[in-house]
């Protein structure tokens, strides 16, 4: 893309939550002007180089793309029927960065592209550190001309930017699959490392060991050293969120059959854990299984 074609974009924001904020803050840095808005208060959640908007019309009116970063598949759809009912001639592609499921995101496809509009399913990984550092991984699925189109804007607030498939709704597989992954690595760290504390073993001599063993894993390299074994539990993603995540993992590998044992068991543990400690850092899955394991309320680390 030209520096002039460049020069020519005019992205909108929606959705100003802890991810999409500092997202938000980085692409407006790019592009100064940028309209955002959030349903939850616009003026409080406002990047420095945006302009706040009074709802989606005057953003779908005026952008040549829009970013969402939305809480639910709910909020998902209600925007894109706003963004249909809204548009303007201008806008091209919908970016959708928000983590809503498979079916939603080919419903979204659906609905924008009878309109001539495309439509890029585009979930983020990396936490509130990464979206504020600008180094989020982006798993990007969509019509690849349009994936093409907005690489100044992605370039804006990632460093890991892939193109996973041609089809909406397979970006929302690969982030579904990672978080569960992720969820399911750090529940059975979290039990692995609880036994080897009541057995007497230290946690960080057990990390040192596993980190270059074969039991080594994002979990044991990253959230045990810099969450766990530091007490400061502050990755940023809430239990609530990966739970919602694991149902839609259920959802949607269970609409294809592939829901298998390992995420049957998943799934009641994370909702254990969020029911027991509502809205916690996902971190602190270790201090729930200790103490469920051993009858403790007190970790060691």
């Amino acid at each position: 893309m030209t520096d002039a074609a460049t020069l020519s974009l005019r992205p909108g924001f929606l959705g100003l939550g802890n991810i999409g904020q500092p997202i938000a803050a980085n692409l407006a840095r790019a592009f100064p002007g940028m309209l955002a808005y959030d349903a939850a208060g616009t003026e409080q959640r406002l990047p420095a180089d945006a302009v706040a908007a009074d709802g989606v019309a005057p953003i779908a009116g005026n952008a040549t793309h829009i970013f969402l970063s939305l809480p639910s598949k709910n909020a998902v759809k209600s925007v894109v029927e706003a963004i249909v009912a809204s548009h303007g001639p201008a806008l091209r592609v919908v970016v959708d960065l928000s983590t809503i499921g498979v079916e939603t995101a080919k419903e979204a496809a659906a609905a924008l592209s009878a309109i001539g509009i495309a439509y890029i399913d585009a979930p983020v990984s990396g936490g509130t550190a990464g979206a504020r550092a600008g180094t989020i991984t982006v798993m990007c699925a969509g019509d690849r001309a349009a994936y093409d189109d907005i690489q100044p804007l992605l370039k804006a607030v990632a460093t890991k930017i892939f193109h996973v498939g041609d089809l909406p709704g397979q970006g929302q597989a690969l982030k579904l699959l990672n978080n569960f992954l992720a969820a399911t690595t750090l529940a059975a760290t979290s039990e692995a490392i609880s036994f080897g504390l009541r057995e007497g073993l230290a946690m960080g001599p057990m990390l040192d060991v596993l980190n270059v063993s074969s039991g080594q894993s994002a979990a044991t390299s990253d959230k045990f050293v810099r969450q766990v074994a530091t007490g400061a539990y502050s990755a940023g993603f809430a239990n609530t969120l990966m739970l919602k995540d694991l149902n839609l993992f259920a959802e949607s590998a269970g609409s294809v059959n592939m829901l298998g044992p390992v995420g049957e068991m998943m799934l009641p543990l994370w909702e254990k854990f969020e029911s027991a400690m509502p809205g916690a850092d996902f971190t602190r899955i270790h201090e729930y299984m200790f103490e469920s394991l051993s009858g403790d309320d007190s970790a060691p680390t």
